[in-house]
């Protein structure tokens, strides 16, 4: 491949996941720029707030977007499509691939895939993004930089290719976050036409609403990378260094349970304990009671009481 095709075909990428996929060096750790483009133009979006200035229709909006699509992340990302922890409908794992997806943070497929990656390999030389490999920066925000991890290796989410729907939103999962922007940016010049009091417009609500929710889910998302496997408590002798943190907990709703989740990553609760907050687990419980989704794995009954035994030696011993 000449560089001038492999600048294009990086290019293309941001829009088609699927460019160039026979020239993808799945093992490469190298930072390859042209593809973090897009990456660090979000982020340099955010300075426009300077410009924009803010409004509490703003900050509210940006808040309730943010809640939003990290339950679409920890809820159908991570406990459903990496681990199957229910069952749903068609219709909404496709709506919730979608919302998910408008966080920007790949397809669902791919993140499924990453992520039983990890678990198989999880704090090992191959664990892609843990922080005991290279480190925290690294963890964070660098694994994905590269074309290992770029790549999505399809064997792992077999079960999810026989759906033509979420294949498609993971080739084209930019389009997803592109479209949010532009209906962002549609409401909040709507707004500032009928509903002026409100004191928002078009690219302050673009600004707020989606480039500075977006980065700070981001954020959010990935410290369970970087944080959870060095900050907090263990309570499993799990053979990685999973933590418990209850910080990250109310972050990212639910998902700061860490060391509980590598212990029993079947369950789709992750707070083991009734004061172990876990903001994901109340919504998939009430989307069940309206028959939204159904047979949610729950906590076996020996984990149930490994907890408990653990909790009290620890107690006895302080």
């Amino acid at each position: 491949m000449t560089r001038a095709q492999y600048w294009l075909t990086n290019i293309l990428r941001w829009f088609d996941s699927s460019a160039g996929s026979d020239h993808i060096d799945s093992t490469s750790r190298s930072f390859n720029i042209i593809r973090v483009i897009p990456f660090i133009a979000l982020h340099l979006a955010c300075l426009l707030a300077f410009y924009t200035g803010v409004s509490g229709f703003a900050l509210a909006f940006a808040f309730g977007f943010f809640l939003i699509r990290m339950f679409a992340i920890t809820g159908f990302y991570h406990r459903y499509f990496a681990h199957k922890t229910f069952k749903t409908s068609r219709p909404a794992q496709l709506a919730f691939a979608i919302l998910g997806a408008s966080s920007a943070q790949r397809g669902p497929l791919w993140w499924a895939a990453h992520h039983r990656h990890h678990h198989q390999h999880s704090d090992q030389e191959q664990d892609l993004h843990s922080p005991h490999q290279g480190g925290f920066w690294w963890s964070h925000a660098g694994w994905f930089t590269c074309d290992a991890g770029f790549a999505m290796d399809e064997r792992r989410v077999k079960d999810w290719l026989k759906f033509p729907e979420l294949k498609f939103v993971n080739r084209f999962d930019s389009l997803v976050p592109a479209a949010a922007a532009v209906l962002i940016y549609a409401l909040g010049e709507a707004l500032a036409a009928w509903a002026p009091g409100l004191g928002t417009n078009g690219l302050q609500l673009l600004v707020w609403g989606f480039f500075m929710s977006t980065v700070v889910l981001f954020h959010a998302t990935v410290s369970i990378n970087s944080l959870s496997h060095v900050w907090g408590k263990r309570r499993f002798d799990t053979d990685d260094d999973s933590r418990n943190n209850f910080w990250l907990a109310l972050l990212t709703l639910g998902e700061g349970w860490h060391n509980n989740h590598h212990r029993w990553p079947q369950s789709v609760r992750q707070g083991f304990r009734w004061y172990e907050i876990d903001v994901t687990w109340y919504g998939l419980w009430l989307m069940s009671k309206f028959g939204i989704i159904w047979d949610l794995n729950p906590i076996p009954k020996h984990i149930q009481e490994e907890t408990r035994n653990l909790d009290a030696q620890r107690r006895n011993r302080s």
